[in-house]
């Protein structure tokens, strides 16, 4: 774990065999239901769970190769072990309030966004806000036409298919998409909301997971086509990529400290606005950082020390998020449950069709089309916030959370009103 050439091999051993302890100290009391509660139990089994998980994935061959290495067995890999009895369900219990009680998933995507916007070049901020849009409209035709296309060979409808499958899919989530689009439908349409509910949830879950595995190969396909991905950048333009100068400096706790408070007030401004203006606290949050940014208010400084906490958070506490994601947020019997082919080549066709509707819109509007789809197409087909984290996980593109997040929680919006909209042209 560590790299420093100072460090001789007899210290290097004696490090690895104290972090070997810790480890089973521990597992050991979480196996033994003796976890302490509150952030420092749960910080800690997720540390080290996320550790060995991410270790174990990014070891297993073909794993490692095609489907996302540590970030998809941390996923899953967690999701069974927490909650098939091999750990007490209290420590679950435990790891799902902290994550969505705690505010820890806030605190890292506040992390990400305000790093991630504030180290770009401002050049490249102006030019991709104004054509992503089109991106994003793109990928939602082109899942409504290969979804209507697939469940109308398969015996469900055209309208069925995009309407219970892909609007769902494409939603933004749980809370901001299928629950507000169940209220919307149930309303206008002859089904209950709770039918409405059982196809609409299962969707959603194994639309997330295809999600996930794609970006891991999608990555991977960039590998071998070069000239189809950014490696993480998302315009095509060489003279205006992110300018990175300065952020190679020396990185002192002081600044690591202002980092974060910068990512936490950037959070409570989102905050703030949201209870005035009908719109989610990351999209408000997006737009005020990027507003910052292109008006040039922040000293370079303070960007600086905004994209160090970004690395930071990225570096140290990404597997410990993802084991949340996998206890808190998946549910493999949900997903197994669901798993009859018809359902999932529907569901497929959608994952399907926002790639390769973003890839060709987003070569159109001067992006890479590998960060096109994994951006404007697999997070708008995964599960909202904790979907983008592991898309991104998967795929190693950490650093496009800011487009991400647009995508979850803009482009979620826009499929509540188009759903609106279908169903009103339909009366």
């Amino acid at each position: 774990m560590f790299t420093n050439n100072v460090i001789d091999i007899k210290d290097k051993r004696m490090i690895n065999i104290i972090f070997a302890l810790s480890a089973a100290v521990i597992l050991f009391s979480t196996i033994q239901n003796k976890m302490p509660t509150g952030i420092i139990g749960a910080i800690g089994v997720m540390a080290v769970v996320g550790y060995i998980l991410n270790v174990i994935g990014d070891k297993t061959p073909i794993v490692n190769q095609f489907f996302g290495g540590g970030a998809i067995v941390i996923i899953f890999g967690s999701s069974y072990i927490f909650h098939s009895g091999i750990i007490p369900h209290e420590i679950a219990g435990s790891i799902t309030s902290f994550v969505k009680g705690g505010g820890f998933l806030s605190f890292f995507i506040a992390s990400l966004v305000t790093g991630s916007i504030l180290g770009m070049d401002t050049n490249v901020l102006k030019k991709a806000a104004l054509k992503y849009i089109p991106v994003i409209f793109g990928g939602v035709a082109c899942a409504f036409l290969f979804v209507g296309i697939v469940g109308s060979f398969l015996g469900e409808g055209f309208f069925n298919s995009v309407m219970l499958i892909a609007l769902p899919i494409m939603g933004g989530g749980m809370g901001a998409g299928a629950v507000p689009l169940v209220e919307i439908m149930s309303g206008n349409s002859s089904m209950s909301a709770e039918m409405l509910m059982s196809k609409m949830v299962p969707a959603l879950a194994i639309g997330n997971a295809i999600a996930i595995v794609m970006a891991g190969l999608l990555d991977k396909l960039g590998k071998f086509y070069p000239s189809l991905t950014g490696n993480g950048k998302l315009m095509r333009d060489k003279d205006t990529q992110p300018d990175e100068q300065g952020t190679e400096q020396v990185t002192s706790i002081n600044v690591l400290g202002i980092g974060a408070l910068l990512a936490i007030t950037m959070y409570f401004v989102g905050a703030i606005l949201s209870s005035v203006i009908s719109m989610h606290t990351y999209a408000l949050m997006i737009i005020f950082v990027a507003l910052v940014k292109v008006l040039g208010f922040m000293p370079r400084e303070l960007e600086n020390a905004a994209h160090a906490w970004y690395k930071f958070v990225v570096d140290n506490l990404t597997p410990a998020l993802l084991v949340g994601i996998g206890v808190a947020y998946t549910d493999l019997n949900q997903i197994i449950a669901s798993l009859n082919l018809v359902y999932f080549l529907m569901v497929f066709a959608t994952v399907l069709g926002a790639i390769v509707g973003t890839a060709i819109i987003g070569r159109l509007m001067g992006f890479h089309p590998i960060e096109a789809s994994i951006t404007a197409g697999l997070c708008m087909a995964n599960m909202g916030g904790t979907g983008d984290v592991a898309v991104l996980a998967a795929s190693k593109r950490m650093e496009l959370m800011p487009f991400a997040q647009i995508s979850s929680r803009i482009g979620g919006a826009f499929m509540l009103i188009l759903a609106t909209l279908i169903l009103e042209m339909l009366k």
